[in-house]
């Protein structure tokens, strides 16, 4: 599970660090040519750092992965015959899912809730309005800092001077506001020339057409002014001291010039931030301040929720606070759309999170947002995934149910998307991903449980079809990640919400499911699948309390030839979290006998472990024991033999240990009560022998897995 306190931590990123990397991600950007050579810099630029070409172009790199040229190996060099072999391992494994591209069968669980999305890559750029800037501010032109002193010195003299006039102009409306209650038709007159230019600034920022805009006089004019580091050091410092102040307005349409700059600006645009310090310093002001500004000009706390937000929409201040939100907010997720460092994504992300309940308020910003974070949650590294599913929570818990189920939607269809290929290298994000969906899904349980049951329906039918025709296509669509990691999905979800839920009719449909998937495949290559199918059916007996017979599909899974006969060893490690079917020319080896044998060994331990205190073990634990013995008995491998004569030992001993228990007893069988509550004394120690073997069975599994992953 993701932590809230976890995630924060995890987004706690110096601001110094990032202001050099804002400067350099501006740095990258060139203003925009004319002509031919505009459209080839464009185009680079595309290629280079645009999110759906990157996008693409990582799309295509794993589903088309080339066999490396053959290399002479000699004697002992297991690495390179190892990397040999994943790479035709990945080979045979895409080949069959790209044989599924062009048919519908690929996307037949993506497209379970609903119909195909619209790009995650739509420009988010669309306005309703550019915010005209305020000519009232102070604006500081390069030719006004020229003069005989060095250029730092003149910078600090002019900030200085300038914050002098600021505060001679508070002085001067302190001065206004006293004669205002001295003369009441005065104020009355201010008041009504102050509504209509209120009215006249709402109609500009409303105005959906540019060329409709009305601007009072002179407010045009200061669009096309040059941005200098002064001047934004001295609207920054008007902002904190007076948020309401007409600086925040031009902050943002700075804010606005500098998420687009270098990418569709025209010359005007690029011609305002002609300096990477003054892109910096708006990026980082507004980024971290501007929620905290947006809350102290509409009166509200930090803990504003969904059912409050409502409240301070019918206040007066929202009026005018709204344009100038929505400006960011807007700004911001085009920041997202076009940015592809991720540290930057990670630092707007933990910045955007507080201001997340606002997003209700304007709904295409809403779902754009939840279409970013989805993409960034499902694609991104370890700490942008968690920041990504940070901002995806917060909406699906604060927001109304619209977005609830939008969330989920989108989530699964991607997590599907995602888990179409795994190797070693994304084992861990691929767990990643469930464990989020399953608290996503946790926050609304009746309709998780709706999408469970229609989802598992779904997976049913694709098994009834496999069954009925026993096409190679009809098969392959179980036999990929994708339909097992799915069935993951809802195992995980049921065992974490079970206890307080009433999960009958999906539990039974899931096991039903499960154990066909493991009934479908035969022969030793499908030993990965089975095994996987066999774990599942633990996780969900173990948290359920329900008994499932695994043992008789375990023993199927030692009745081959392959398992038992002394082989060869290859000297390439394996990895079954990452296989599903074993290549042919492992399947003779050392290497796949035992980990063969200690997978069955682990899951008939932890089958034997959740019943060990029971009292009808003796029963449950006799045709195991014969063909656990029959096997030791075939299998002339010394090395396999140790484990498997060890669990024979720990279940023969655990089951006298019951017996004597057993016959001490005065209750009947039919006495339920009694029955369940034998030995909970002993089973809360937690110290009886074969509870103390399970837990050693498990350190030796970890080891094992995280050698195989090295």
């Amino acid at each position: 599970m993701v932590s809230r306190s976890d995630g924060d931590s995890a987004l706690l990123l110096s601001l110094l660090p990032l202001s050099s990397i804002f400067v350099s991600f501006a740095s990258s950007l060139t203003p925009p040519l004319h002509g031919e050579e505009a459209g080839k810099k464009a185009r680079k630029f595309a290629k280079k750092n645009l999110q759906s070409v990157l996008k693409r172009r990582r799309k295509l790199k794993s589903t088309f992965k080339r066999r490396a040229p053959p290399r002479r190996v000699g004697k002992g060099d297991g690495s390179q015959e190892d990397e040999k072999m994943k790479a035709e391992q990945n080979i045979e494994e895409n080949a069959e899912a790209v044989s599924l591209g062009g048919s519908a069968s690929v996307d037949y669980l993506e497209n379970l809730f609903g119909g195909e999305d619209e790009d995650l890559d739509e420009d988010v750029s669309e306005s309703d309005g550019h915010l005209s800037e305020d000519p009232d501010c102070p604006y500081i032109s390069e030719s006004e800092r020229e003069n005989d002193s060095s250029e730092e010195s003149g910078q600090k003299d002019l900030t200085r001077k300038n914050k002098e006039i600021v505060l001679e102009l508070v002085e001067q409306k302190k001065k206004l506001d006293s004669l205002i209650e001295k003369e009441p038709d005065f104020s009355s007159f201010l008041e009504k020339c102050r509504h209509d230019m209120e009215i006249s600034r709402r109609e500009e920022l409303y105005s959906d057409e540019e060329d409709d805009t009305s601007f009072p006089d002179g407010v045009g004019d200061t669009d096309n002014k040059v941005l200098t580091s002064p001047t934004i050091d001295v609207w920054c410092w008007l902002v904190k001291e007076e948020p309401n102040g007409p600086a925040l307005r031009n902050l943002l349409s700075g804010f606005q010039f500098a998420c687009r700059y270098g990418i569709d600006s025209d010359e005007v645009m690029a011609g305002r931030i002609q300096s990477r310090e003054v892109f910096s310093k708006i990026l980082m002001f507004l980024l971290c301040e501007a929620d905290g500004i947006f809350r102290r000009m509409l009166g509200i706390s930090d803990s504003l929720s969904k059912v409050n937000l409502l409240k301070v929409k019918n206040k007066p201040e929202w009026k005018t606070a709204s344009p100038l939100i929505k400006s960011y907010l807007r700004s911001s997720l085009y920041l997202l759309n076009q940015v592809t460092d991720n540290q930057i994504l990670n630092f707007v992300l933990s910045q955007l999170r507080a201001s997340v309940v606002f997003f209700s308020a304007f709904p295409s910003l809403a779902r754009r947002l939840i279409k970013i974070s989805v993409h960034l949650w499902a694609t991104g590294d370890q700490s942008l995934s968690s920041s990504s599913f940070l901002i995806i929570h917060d909406i699906a818990s604060q927001s109304p149910s619209d977005y609830v189920d939008m969330c989920l939607t989108k989530t699964y269809k991607s997590f599907i998307a995602s888990s179409k290929f795994v190797d070693n290298t994304n084992l861990k994000h691929i767990e990643f991903l469930v464990n989020s969906l399953v608290e996503l899904y946790s926050l609304e349980i009746e309709k998780s449980y709706e999408r469970a049951l229609t989802s598992l329906q779904q997976l049913a039918s694709i098994l009834r079809q496999a069954y009925k025709t026993k096409k190679k296509e009809e098969l392959r669509k179980i036999h990929n990640w994708q339909y097992i990691n799915c069935l993951k999905l809802w195992v995980k979800f049921i065992t974490c919400n079970f206890r307080d839920n009433d999960f009958q009719q999906l539990i039974v449909s899931l096991i039903q499911v499960i154990t066909g998937v493991a009934h479908l495949f035969h022969g030793p290559r499908y030993l990965p699948l089975r095994l996987k199918c066999m774990q599942m059916l633990n996780e969900l007996s173990l948290s359920c309390g329900v008994f499932i017979p695994i043992a008789s599909l375990l023993f199927d899974s030692l009745d081959y030839r392959e398992l038992s006969s002394m082989n060869e060893a290859s000297g390439i490690r394996m990895n079954f979290p990452s296989l599903l079917k074993v290549p042919k020319q492992l399947l003779k080896s050392q290497e796949f006998q035992t980990e063969c044998i200690l997978s069955v060994v682990e899951l008939l331990s932890a089958h034997f472990g959740q019943w060990s205190y029971h009292i009808s073990f003796p029963e449950l634990a006799t045709i195991p024991l014969i063909l656990l013995k029959r096997f030791y008995a075939k299998t002339s491998i010394e090395g396999l033999r140790r484990p498997v004569k060890r669990l024979i030992d720990q279940v023969e001993q655990n089951r006298d240990f019951i017996q004597r228990k057993r016959d001490e007893v005065s209750f009947s069988p039919n006495d339920q009560q009694s029955v369940e509550s034998f030995l909970q004394f002993e089973k809360s120690g937690s110290n009886a022998s074969f509870t103390q073997y399970y837990a050693s069975i498990l350190q030796s599994s970890r080891t094992r897995n995280t050698v195989g992953l090295k």
